[in-house]
């Protein structure tokens, strides 16, 4: 491992226009009881990017970066570095470097964005975490480019979502001892600790915004976390390994089971599996379509498709499919809801589909290890 410290933001213009590394002086920190800098900013007067334009953000694991796609254009217009890129190295806990960012969501007025930074590489799976990693949770200034906070976290994370009226960041600790944190979205104050199942992975919120959902990996289970007061009003039964709950237009949560190779389907209103839908595959993603009342789930592992299932005879049927890239995962549909952009882990990808033909348009060349992506207009 590489001992070099860097503390910083590095932009750099993908058209080579310019480059520019802001290093922090922080060095000295190191020898104190401190490895905790909750709002690291960028040096007064750097120059900053300005995404004045609808875009995709896409997080680079190994990368370790944001690929920022013109959704206009289709093409990658800005890369937003976090450092020294996350390649070879298994985990990174002694120093407050980024390495190994997973997830990102929009803040709800869109004024931020929450990156989740495990620390280690989960393209693989997402157990086996050591003893005593930590995480991180990142906010970015998804017009600037620049990072707002960097808070470190007790034990490895997943994601960072924020709260339906964006005043919180919830985070999940990726430990046998489950356990959900609650910050301030401002100070990053912790306000709450909530008791979940072993191993959370991805916490998710209902799209009424009553309800945190949180994937107990190791438990089986699904925690249903009431966002008002933080009580777990229930625990429930889904398949083998679940990563996430992902919200639907249509009330459900579809909880997607990796070892399960299943998606569990959960009513929000009765917090009741309705259904399970057997994949027959290891799910990336799963995405409800919202206007087509359609399931899109990726092929993760050696999977390089999306499957496309319909309801039939009151199920879920598959009834097509499309070949996008290597160990595919996140799915995102555009407002419209006519295209699809599907992340390639293993492809270093972003593909782009016609959701009404089925048919793959493009690949857009991202950075190493794509995972998250989300959409701002």
């Amino acid at each position: 491992m590489n001992n070099r410290i860097t503390y910083g933001l590095s932009l750099r213009r993908t058209s080579s226009v310019w480059s520019l590394a802001t290093a922090f002086p922080f060095l000295a920190l190191w020898g104190c009881n401190s490895h905790d800098m909750s709002s690291m900013q960028p040096t007064v007067g750097a120059a900053e990017l300005n995404i004045n334009y609808p875009a995709a953000y896409v997080v680079n694991a190994e990368g370790n970066s944001l690929s920022v796609i013109d959704l206009s254009s289709q093409q990658v217009k800005e890369t937003i570095s976090f450092g020294e890129a996350s390649g070879g190295h298994g985990s990174m806990n002694t120093v407050d470097m980024v390495m190994w960012p997973h997830h990102i969501y929009l803040s709800p007025d869109g004024s931020r964005l929450g990156v989740g930074v495990p620390g280690m590489d989960l393209s693989a799976g997402h157990a086996g975490g050591t003893s005593g990693m930590k995480g991180r949770v990142l906010v970015v200034d998804p017009k600037t480019g620049a990072t707002s906070i960097n808070q470190q976290t007790p034990v490895m994370n997943h994601n960072a979502v924020f709260s339906p009226d964006g005043s919180e960041i919830w985070t999940s600790q990726m430990d046998e001892a489950g356990k959900v944190l609650v910050y301030n979205a401002s100070t990053m104050a912790l306000k709450n600790t909530i008791i979940v199942g072993m191993e959370p992975a991805e916490v998710t919120m209902s799209a009424n915004g009553q309800y945190a959902f949180v994937a107990n990996g190791m438990s089986n289970t699904v925690s249903v976390i009431r966002v008002s007061d933080k009580a777990v009003v229930k625990t429930i039964p889904v398949g083998d390994d679940p990563v996430g709950a992902w919200p639907g237009a249509d009330g459900r949560m579809y909880v997607d089971n990796e070892k399960g190779q299943s998606i569990s389907v959960i009513d929000v209103n009765t917090l009741a599996v309705v259904e399970t839908v057997k994949l027959g595959f290891t799910p990336g993603y799963a995405a409800y379509h919202p206007t087509r009342n359609e399931l899109w789930v990726s092929q993760a592992g050696t999977g390089t498709k999306v499957a496309i299932f319909e309801r039939m005879n009151g199920a879920w049927m598959k009834m097509g499919e499309v070949q996008t890239g290597l160990d595919a995962h996140a799915v995102t549909f555009t407002k419209d809801a006519a295209t699809a952009y599907v992340t390639n882990q293993g492809a270093a990808t972003v593909s782009v589909v016609d959701v009404a033909k089925r048919t793959k348009t493009k690949d857009i060349a991202v950075g190493n290890k794509p995972n998250g992506i989300v959409l701002k207009y």
